[in-house]
């Protein structure tokens, strides 16, 4: 298991929490459709929330449960500060809760 597991587990976990903070999260599930793009971030059908929400999260939840390799590389922030940036709010927390994810993920330099 990668010494990182436990830690990337707790960043999903803050990233929720303040996602249901901010007002972000939905009971709306998409459509099969919707969640079928092969867009970056699903861009052509999903809110960058509803991506978060109903793609990333849980695709991060199961390669965390059946031990799968973690990513290696990551730039959620770069799209979460692109996309919050342009609506009012206080969007500090999350993007340091993904700031903190794809520093985890990504290779030291």
């Amino acid at each position: 298991m990668d010494s990182r597991t436990s830690e990337v587990a707790g960043y999903l976990l803050l990233i929720e929490q303040e996602m249901r903070t901010q007002g972000l999260w939905s009971d709306r599930v998409p459509t099969e459709h919707d969640l079928s793009s092969l867009e970056p971030f699903s861009v052509d059908r999903l809110d960058f929330e509803e991506w978060v929400q109903w793609i990333f999260l849980p695709k991060m939840k199961v390669i965390i449960e059946q031990g799968h390799p973690l990513p290696n590389v990551s730039g959620i922030r770069y799209m979460a500060e692109h996309v919050f940036g342009q609506r009012r709010g206080s969007w500090k927390p999350l993007l340091k809760h993904f700031e903190s994810f794809d520093l985890l993920i990504s290779p030291s330099s």
